[in-house]
């Protein structure tokens, strides 16, 4: 059977069928992206694997021997529990899983794939070896040891969700099922987390949109498409090539079928009155009911492409920061720090967690106070500033589509909105929503199309990628390599880096240490990888 098996699995939520038939296989130690559009059923087949939520036909099976482990996109809320008490299982989990144990044993109920998984995850988290364990996957997520013993309350919850992961890779489930594990990781983090999981020795299953992840740690993906669930080998990038040549050969065939229909119906007409000619059209008339026709494929979705206006030139000096000083209390970030930002530059900011990277781009925005030091702007620069947390900038009175209309410098038709709205999962009658009731995936979106169509030349982005999907953040990129202006950016996703930047600057301690080319550059100059590698080996 393999470590996880689903067969003839069919499932409709409300009037929606996701799935038809569909079917799915992992074998031991391997590693699997499910991918699709969203709303597709991702998320909804992991339920259905982990026993949450019932199919309506087929069958769920699963290697009882093994362990499972589930990171879901969001995690529970928590009382005072610390860092490390959530890490190592002594919130509650040991207790919960005691209880379950001695539930199922009063009930005789010993020879189940449910009381061997409760005690495996049992004697993983009563390891005495745990807590050390725990601790090193902790730092390797971006956790100080100072951290440990904080109360998990006080911090956000990506960190609490960096908490459960560590607990959960301690544990080293057979099977790993993954829902957008990188959300909530910096890209130092991630880059250790990749790590990690390209020598993992049980099985992984993930929902993820970050293209660069999966083709570094993924060996095959399974799409959900038009109700089935079909297998490509190779990573995301492997995927897209076999996907597009499936689907042209398919429109090959299609088209050839329909001609040969074409011209047997063709000659039915012409000569089933015909008497010589009666019994061959007769014959004709059988052959094409007995034909199975090819249905028309459905083509993949394009990325979208729209020209957007270019921003005014700036001078050559964009922006320039001297002798910049910056605290929190009693905590440094910078001290008589200088930075120059020129013309055409594409810098992406990368350090640790905490290095300062978000104080810098605010600073540069002019949304947080220097303490000390100058701010030169040149006389053209014309700021924009992206951060995930802007929602104030949309007026709640406003539709989408009349928030974008508004936006633009000059008229923007009703049709070139709703394209642009479009490319960004904003469809139909979705565009006559108010902002005020947009989820924070919503109004994320739509700032970023409000910086498109009216682009400033100095553009700071702060993790624009987030809930974006990988056709987004693909469309976002085709429209941001055609802009003409400067750009600062953070993000996590690396693919997204490696197709923009073209200057990283490395934050850590207050110090700047420039590298003057792209992302790759970066890793090789920095000894970046290196550091990874010897992180999991030490």
């Amino acid at each position: 059977m393999g470590m996880l098996s689903v067969k003839d699995l069919t499932k409709s939520v409300g009037p929606r069928t996701l799935f038809k038939g569909a079917s799915l296989m992992i074998g031991y130690g391997e590693r699997v992206a499910l991918v699709g559009p969203n709303g597709a059923g991702k998320t909804t087949l992991f339920s259905m694997i982990l026993g949450d939520l019932d199919a309506d036909d087929g069958v769920v099976q699963k290697d009882e021997w093994s362990m499972i482990g589930f990171l879901p996109q969001e995690s529970e809320p928590l009382d005072n529990e610390t860092v490390i008490e959530v890490a190592t299982g002594r919130s509650g989990i040991l207790q919960d899983l005691e209880k379950t144990l001695t539930d199922l044993e009063a009930k005789g109920i010993l020879d189940s794939p449910e009381y061997y998984d409760a005690q495996a995850k049992f004697d993983a988290l009563s390891d005495p070896e745990f807590e050390a364990k725990a601790k090193k996957m902790l730092m390797g997520l971006g956790y100080k040891t100072t951290d440990f013993d904080r109360p998990v309350k006080e911090m956000s919850g990506g960190w609490i969700m960096r908490a459960h992961l560590a607990r959960l890779l301690v544990m080293e489930p057979d099977l790993l099922m993954l829902d957008e594990p990188t959300n909530h990781l910096d890209l130092a983090s991630l880059l250790w987390f990749q790590e990690y999981l390209k020598n993992y020795s049980g099985s992984i299953l993930m929902i993820s949109h970050d293209r660069s992840f999966m083709d570094e740690v993924v060996e095959n993906i399974h799409e959900i498409w038009e109700q089935k669930i079909i297998p490509y080998k190779g990573n995301y990038s492997e995927y897209l090539v076999q996907k597009e040549d499936n689907y042209q050969r398919q429109l090959t065939a299609y088209k050839n079928q329909q001609k040969e229909v074409k011209d047997i119906q063709a000659f039915i007409n012409k000569f089933r009155s015909i008497s010589s000619k009666a019994a061959q059209a007769q014959s004709r008339e059988k052959q094409l009911a007995k034909m199975t026709l090819i249905e028309k494929p459905m083509s993949p979705p394009k990325l979208f492409r729209f020209q957007f206006p270019q921003p005014h030139r700036s001078g050559h000096k964009v922006i320039e920061l001297s002798n910049i000083h910056k605290s929190y209390g009693d905590l440094d970030i910078y001290k008589g720090l200088d930075l120059l930002i020129e013309k055409g530059e594409r810098t992406v900011l990368v350090g640790p967690n905490g290095a300062g990277k978000s104080t810098l781009l605010k600073m540069l925005a002019g949304s947080l106070e220097a303490d000390q030091g100058d701010i030169t702007l040149s006389k053209t620069t014309n700021i924009g500033y992206f951060s995930q947390h802007r929602s104030e900038l949309l007026d709640p009175n406003n539709t989408v589509l009349d928030e974008v209309q508004k936006s633009a410098p000059s008229n923007l038709s009703e049709e070139e909105a709703r394209g642009i709205l479009g490319s960004f999962r904003f469809r139909k009658e979705e565009i006559y929503k108010k902002t005020s009731v947009l989820s924070g995936g919503e109004k994320t979106r739509l700032n970023l199309i409000k910086f498109l169509v009216d682009p400033p030349n100095l553009l700071l982005m702060d993790e624009p990628t987030t809930h974006l999907d990988i056709l987004t953040v693909e469309s976002l990129i085709l429209a941001l390599e055609k802009f003409e202006g400067t750009m600062v950016f953070i993000s996590h996703d690396v693919h997204f880096i490696k197709s923009l930047g073209t200057k990283v600057l490395h934050i850590n301690q207050g110090t700047l240490t420039p590298y003057y080319g792209n992302y790759d550059y970066y890793l090789e100059k920095s000894g970046q990888k290196n550091r990874e590698r010897q992180a999991l080996t030490s």
